[in-house]
């Protein structure tokens, strides 16, 4: 070493003084950064190796705490390190299971620099080595390293063993391949009683393969309960067992009858409380057929459910009573309903979600309103975070299945109300799509829906509220929509028109303005029709199918609405109010506008007739037929659309569809199609309304078609009703349900009483008769593509974790089968070459094979004398089961071995 090499270590900061300054109060965080990066670059380029070393920690450390640094540059200064002593060699591997991803390129000088660590005399290098595969084997270096690591499971130090098991999972998954040569010794250290180290390793690998596929480690259920039944004192042997079995025994009916016992053994004399959460976790998840286990696991549950001075465990224990189920066992859940809704109070917010998760479960049709009533008095007294969780369960269980549980709609959509009119809600996205979507399927809802809608608007509180725009965008568009159920249509357009709109997204204002429109086109034809009725003698108002009948007082009071000076302060209010929108500069709220005022404009000019005039101005609209074809262009209903309809459309033949439209540019040659000149409409003059956003285009309602294109619109809805809500009018029923909703102040005054009431609804749900309804379920309008499709992503399978499974069964069942690897690259010959040296005798991956099923017969044979010793604790069941056990063994072993086995079976200790 160079006398300016001991300069540089001697001067160079370490570790520890590197933290010290990022910690620093009075250091800036990035001057310093840059400092220590300089200063790393240079002790990079140093020959001493623990200069190196020692720069390589500092980066390891910046890189961990600060991801947009790239490490790149030190890449192969860490690939020159890993040929130095055990200390700097940690740093090195360290420093690039860290920062090199899977698909490095640098990856590929590694392999023989592995190789020698993994056959290294000296431990120490060959644990580095396995610890780096082990989180990051890439399929190359898993495939060129499996001789090594298979020598290396059957080495005679228990440590390499253990590290060499544990890196077989990263080593499987990269290179399914390598279980055909290690499969046989990974089940050896199943029989590990020299070091209970192997054992739990190979035991641990065994349950993250079985994670992913348990069906194909089926046939190792014999090896599993063995060790299960002798690891009685070590707690994370047993934990991993059980849940092997846990995810094994919904397969196999004879595994779960024959490890229930020794389970609940454990659960009786088991002093450990991790290992007692586990038999539970097990026996609800998959043992839940078997009476007195679930008793017994519910009694130890609630052992769990009252440790009061541990949190952890109170929230264990109410998970695992979630894994039980409330469809499947409710008497057994109503006797922890106490605890469960005393949680819901606690201070911990996991146990408070997991509560909560459990008292949605105990919903029914019955008990939807008053659980849901409750739940929002518990909101209003909750912190933000968890006063979301409870809307987001309401909303997503009261629309699960198309509203399946919603008998009354019009508390329902009150309900929608008062989750947004909540200061805490976040869910304003979800409450405008079930508001609009309960608007065009349930047709009897709507005259409650737009007084809902009506007071949303008419809050001035919700105008401030960024999150709830989408709310009130729905509430303008239903205000529109079914204007005809308003009682006072005039208070819609002062809510719309409201000066507090400016502050509103511009998206959210073209709605609003888009729904005035459609509330002045009602109250023209309304007050059109009115005088018609007026002056033919009749004394009822009757707008349109669908509408409200009014008749005697109401029908006086709606003539005193529709007079000629409310329309005429209507079109100087919407006049005034939209008049300064002709300077936006937003397309959608500038189009729109337009549209409102130009039919303003034309019905002030009707014939030449002033407005003051109210014959004249009666005359003039019963001339005017734009009034007419708006109002039939807006009275066409929209209903739900399927989400496959766009699928069920027929391509024309001889028509290409493309991607883009980058054909525009042969086909209009000289045109520009710019968007700045396309949608530059106006001069420089523009004036922002409301807060800024990009303009996004928007389908506008078009003017009502000529008679012809109306003909074929109504033949149209013949044919193809099924997309059409139903136009015929059900016959009134007397509203006879209590409130929807009561005032906070009339909810229970103390959670005491709250949790009482919760308590009367979980156990009145128990009761299996329906609830008496005073009127029948509305009508729900379903299409046939509304079954909610499960995303293609989650049906495919990962191709590497089918690949590995495949493998296993391979072996397990015997099955010769060519690698895919070897199919794939020509550098397998030389792996496979190692792997035959490395076999002893000879040994072919074929003869492995056959050596797994001969080891599991010795096995079973050993565990079939030693049971016979013990006694009868352990005692199979073919005797009790099946009395010709013996002989079906028998035919079953002299069968040609040549049939194609289907399936992996289980060994016949179990029947």
């Amino acid at each position: 070493m160079g006398a300016s090499s001991i300069v540089e270590s001697l001067m160079q900061r370490t570790l520890d003084d590197l933290i010290k300054s990022l910690r620093s109060p009075t250091t800036p965080i990035a001057p310093a950064i840059h400092r220590h990066l300089d200063d790393i670059r240079r002790e990079l380029r140093s020959p001493d190796p623990s200069t190196k070393s020692t720069a390589l920690q500092k980066l390891t450390y910046i890189s961990s705490l600060h991801p947009p640094i790239d490490p790149s540059f030190a890449s192969f200064h860490a690939i020159e390190l890993l040929p130095s002593s055990p200390p700097f060699k940690r740093h090195s591997y360290l420093f690039i299971s860290l920062t090199f991803p899977s698909s490095h390129d640098l990856l590929l000088l590694l392999p023989n620099q592995l190789r020698k660590d993994l056959s290294s005399p000296n431990h120490p290098d060959a644990s580095l080595a396995l610890q780096f595969l082990a989180s990051r084997a890439s399929s190359d270096l898993a495939r060129d390293l499996t001789p090594e690591i298979f020598t290396l499971l059957n080495s005679s130090k228990p440590i390499l063993r253990r590290k060499a098991t544990s890196a077989l999972v990263g080593v499987f998954t990269a290179c399914p391949d390598s279980v055909r040569v290690c499969f046989k010794r990974l089940v050896e250290n199943l029989d590990s009683s020299d070091d209970a180290g192997v054992l739990s390793a190979a035991v641990g690998v065994f349950c993250e393969l079985s994670r992913t596929d348990p069906a194909s480690y089926l046939p190792l259920a014999p090896e599993f309960y063995r060790v299960f039944v002798d690891a009685k004192r070590n707690n994370w042997v047993l934990i991993k067992i059980l849940k092997i079995f846990a995810w094994l025994c919904p397969i196999e009916p004879r595994l779960a009858r024959r490890v229930v016992e020794p389970v609940c053994d454990l659960m009786r004399r088991t002093m450990a409380k991790s290992v007692l959460l586990e038999c539970i976790r097990t026996v609800f998840s998959s043992l839940a057929d078997y009476e007195h286990a679930v008793a017994l696991a519910v009694e130890k549950n609630k052992e769990l459910l009252g440790c009061d001075e541990d949190a952890n465990l109170r929230y264990l224990g109410l998970h695992a009573l979630s894994l039980l189920g409330w469809e499947r066992y409710p008497a057994v859940v109503m006797e922890c309903k106490e605890t469960i809704i005393k949680s819901l109070s606690d201070a911990d917010p996991n146990i408070r979600r997991e509560s909560l998760r459990l008292v949605m479960g105990m919903v029914s049709e019955g008990n939807l309103v008053e659980i849901s009533r409750i739940l929002v008095g518990y909101a209003s007294k909750s912190d933000p975070d968890f006063c979301n969780e409870i809307f987001r369960s309401i909303l997503s269980v009261c629309a699960r299945n198309f509203y399946e549980l919603v008998v009354d709609f019009d508390w329902y959509v009150s309900l929608l109300g008062e989750i947004a009119r909540n200061v805490n809600c976040r869910h304003g996205e979800e409450v405008e799509r079930q508001l609009v979507d309960i608007g065009m399927r349930v047709e009897d809802s709507r005259m409650e829906l737009v007084s809902v809608a009506r007071e949303l608007l008419m809050d001035p509180a919700l105008l401030g509220n960024p999150l709830l725009d989408r709310v009130l965008s729905a509430a303008a568009w239903v205000s529109g929509e079914y204007v005809r159920f308003s009682r006072n249509p005039f208070e819609l357009v002062e809510a719309l028109l409201q000066p507090r709109t400016d502050f509103l997204p511009p998206l959210v204002r073209a709605v609003y303005v888009q729904s005035t429109f459609k509330v002045l086109v009602f109250c023209l034809r309304s007050y059109l029709l009115q005088s018609e009725r007026e002056s033919s003698g009749e004394s009822d108002l009757e707008v349109g199918d669908g509408e409200l009948d009014l008749v005697g007082k109401k029908s006086e009071k709606r003539k005193e609405i529709f007079t000629h000076e409310s329309m005429k302060y209507l079109l100087d209010l919407v006049e005034t109010a939209l008049g300064p929108l002709l300077e936006c500069s937003d397309v959608e709220i500038l189009e729109r506008t337009r549209n409102v005022l130009g039919l303003v404009r034309v019905v002030r000019e009707i014939q030449g007739q002033n407005v003051e005039n109210e014959e004249g101005f009666k005359e003039g609209l019963k001339t005017c037929e734009i009034v007419e074809f708006i109002d039939a262009a807006f009275s066409e209903e929209l209903g739900p659309v399927s989400g496959s309809a766009q699928e069920r459309v027929i391509v024309p033949d001889g028509l290409v569809l493309r991607k883009d439209l980058s054909i525009l540019d042969t086909i209009l040659p000289n045109e520009d199609l710019s968007l700045s000149e396309t949608f530059s409409l106006r001069s420089n003059k523009f004036k922002e309304v409301g807060r800024v956003s990009q303009p996004q285009t928007q389908n506008n309602d078009e003017p009502e078609l000529p008679s012809e294109s109306t003909s074929l619109l109504v033949e149209h809805r013949r044919r193809h009703g099924l997309y059409y809500l139903p136009t015929e009018c059900e016959n009134s029923v007397p509203n006879d349900y209590p409130p929807a909703n009561e005032p906070l102040s009339l909810l229970p005054g103390s959670v005491d009483a709250t949790e009482n009431d919760l308590a009367r609804l979980a156990e009145q749900s128990l009761v299996s008769k329906k609830p008496k309804q005073v009127k029948p379920r509305p009508v729900v309008v379903k299409l046939d593509g509304d079954e909610v499709s499960v995303s293609a992503e989650k049906l495919k399978k990962d191709s590497r974790e089918t690949l590995l499974s495949g493998v296993v069964q391979d072996v397990l069942l015997g099955e010769e089968r060519k690698p895919e690897s070897s199919r794939k690259k020509s550098s397998d010959k030389s792996s496979q070459r190692r792997v035959k040296n490395v076999l002893k005798d000879g040994e072919t991956i074929s003869e492995l094979q056959e050596h797994v099923g001969d080891g599991q017969r010795q096995r079973s044979r050993r565990h079939k004398h030693r049971t016979h010793k013990e006694g009868s604790s352990h005692r199979s069941l073919s005797k009790d089961d099946d009395p010709h056990s013996k002989h079906k063994s028998g035919q079953r072993a002299i069968c040609p071995s040549n049939i194609n086995v289907q399936s992996p079976v289980i060994q016949d200790f179990l029947l």
